[in-house]
Formats: C-alpha cells, sequence, structure tokens
C-alpha cells in the first residue's frame, strides 16, 4: 500500500504509513470520511472514482460517469459526482458522492487497476437511463467509440431489467446514438440538429481531395448535399490548428463542398440558429 493515491486512513494508521495528527495536518486532505488523499494530488473525477471505491470495495462497484471514466471515455463533465453502484439500502450518499441502489449480475462488472466497475455495456445502460438527452446520447456515443460496445450488447442490458426505473429512456437513447462521434461537442451538435427536425448527418465521413493521398474526415456530412460540419473546440484555438483547419477549409471549399464551422456557443446557446443555418445550406445546396 502506498500513499500517493486515495487510501483509507485507518488502513494507512494500522500499517504504520501515517500518524493521526498527519492525516490532521496539511498533507493530506479528506474525500470522503475516512478516505484522504495527499495533498499534492489533483482532485480529478478519476481519482474521487477510486477514492469513491474504497467506500464500498467488497459491497459495490463504481457506475455511471466514474465508470465511464476508468473504462477511457471522457463523457463526464468537470464536477461531476464519483458514482457507486451498491445493493444495499443503508449506504448513504455524501457531498461529491452519487449512490444508485440496483442490482448486479456477475457479467456486469469488470476490473480496471484493481477497481471493480461495471461493464462497457452497463455503464452505457445505467447512463442512458440515469441522465437527461442531451447529456445521456453524448455519453452512450463516447462509450461506443471508446470501449467499441455495441448497441445489441447494451440492448441485451436492458432486457434482462423490464421493471427497471427510468427504463423507458433507454430505447430513444441508443436510437439518437452514433459511434462515430469523436468527442461530447459532436455528439451535442449532432443532436441539437437531429432534435430540429434536420436528417441525420454522417459522422467522420471520409473525402479525398485532389493533392492528397488520405482523406479527410468531417466532423458531420451530408454527402448528398455535400455539406459539411466542423465543430471548432479547444484544441482548434492556436496559430497551427487555424492554419491546419484553414488549409482544410480551403481543398473542402475547391473540391466542391460548403463548409459549416459552428463553437460551443452555437451547440449550448443559440442551438435554433445553428439548426437554421444548416437547413439553409442543405436547401441551397445542388
Amino acid at each position: 500500500m502506498t500513499l500517493s493515491g486515495p487510501f483509507r486512513g485507518d488502513t494507512a494508521r494500522r500499517r504504520g504509513l501515517v500518524t493521526r495528527a498527519a492525516l490532521a495536518g496539511p498533507r493530506y486532505r479528506p474525500v470522503y470520511p475516512n478516505v484522504y488523499l495527499p495533498a499534492g494530488v489533483p482532485l480529478t473525477l478519476a481519482t474521487r472514482s477510486r477514492a469513491a471505491y474504497l467506500l464500498v470495495a467488497e459491497h459495490g462497484a463504481l457506475a455511471g460517469y466514474s465508470a465511464a471514466e476508468l473504462l477511457g471515455a471522457r463523457c463526464a463533465p468537470a464536477d461531476a459526482d464519483a458514482e457507486v453502484i451498491v445493493p444495499r439500502r443503508n449506504f448513504r450518499e455524501r457531498p461529491g458522492l452519487r449512490v444508485h441502489r440496483d442490482r448486479l449480475a456477475d457479467d456486469e462488472v469488470t476490473e480496471v487497476d484493481g477497481v471493480v466497475l461495471t461493464t462497457p455495456a452497463r455503464t452505457a445502460y445505467d447512463l442512458a437511463r440515469w441522465l437527461p438527452l442531451m447529456d445521456a446520447v453524448p455519453a452512450v456515443d463516447t462509450l461506443r467509440w471508446s470501449t467499441e460496445v455495441s448497441l445489441p450488447a447494451i440492448a441485451a442490458i436492458d432486457r434482462r431489467y423490464p421493471g427497471s426505473r427510468w427504463r423507458s429512456r433507454v430505447s430513444g437513447v441508443l436510437a439518437l446514438s452514433d459511434a462515430g462521434a469523436h468527442s461530447v461537442m459532436e455528439s451535442r451538435c449532432r443532436l441539437a440538429l437531429v432534435l430540429r427536425g434536420l436528417p441525420r448527418p454522417r459522422t467522420q465521413y471520409p473525402i479525398m481531395v485532389p493533392g492528397l493521398d488520405w482523406a479527410i474526415h468531417l466532423d458531420l456530412a451530408y454527402p448528398e448535399h455535400r455539406v459539411g460540419i466542423e465543430y471548432d473546440g479547444a484544441g482548434h484555438r492556436s496559430r497551427a490548428a487555424q492554419r491546419v483547419d484553414n488549409e482544410r477549409h480551403n481543398l473542402l471549399l475547391l473540391a466542391g463542398w460548403t463548409i459549416l464551422r459552428f463553437t460551443s456557443d452555437d451547440v449550448l446557446r443559440t442551438p435554433d440558429a445553428m439548426a437554421l443555418t444548416v437547413r439553409q445550406a442543405l436547401a441551397a445546396a445542388p
């Protein structure tokens, strides 16, 4: 046992690794009751989730956003609570910790670096029913892309629990999901268009253009109209990224494509105006 990450205070004291006085000092900070983190370690969702697992080890598993994070699916908001799933009714929530009381089959849990968490299929199923639609679809998209979990595998979990709470949400989320989305905001952009009556765009659509030996992949595309949509996130703000984006944009224009570019403000604050712009571009296309 080391004290480089989350640890139980009673276990560390019993092994002589730390004293009660040291735990009360500035070198360590409490995350949950009897669970501590060295003061220099960032309190990310991953570390909070590992800390939460120390509370439920042998009694439950990480679930929801916590499970997705440790599975490599970065779909949670920065301030998301750690989430666990337990069968016990007397296990209570704490600040920064959400507790889901539900059943888990043996084949619905896996282990990552010594931490027990729900499998990709069970994680996607839970997020699909626990979250609002605009959060659930991007979460399932990210899990499908990151872990390659299939829609049939998620649907199989859904069929196991016909009486589960909020189950009615799952089928709608799966119908709107697309494993081609490479970020949460790409998913939100696509969803904002589809929910406003626009045709479903293709994701990561490849285009071969003269002068290049490789394909340019558009975030979203309507190939029959030759209209492409690019989401410009934080990674597009550097000078080098802008130069690459401009080169791509010019090559696509020369290839006969109309390229629309949107930011987080368009997707989150003015989705109606964004959808109208796309609709007008499709109507104007040959």
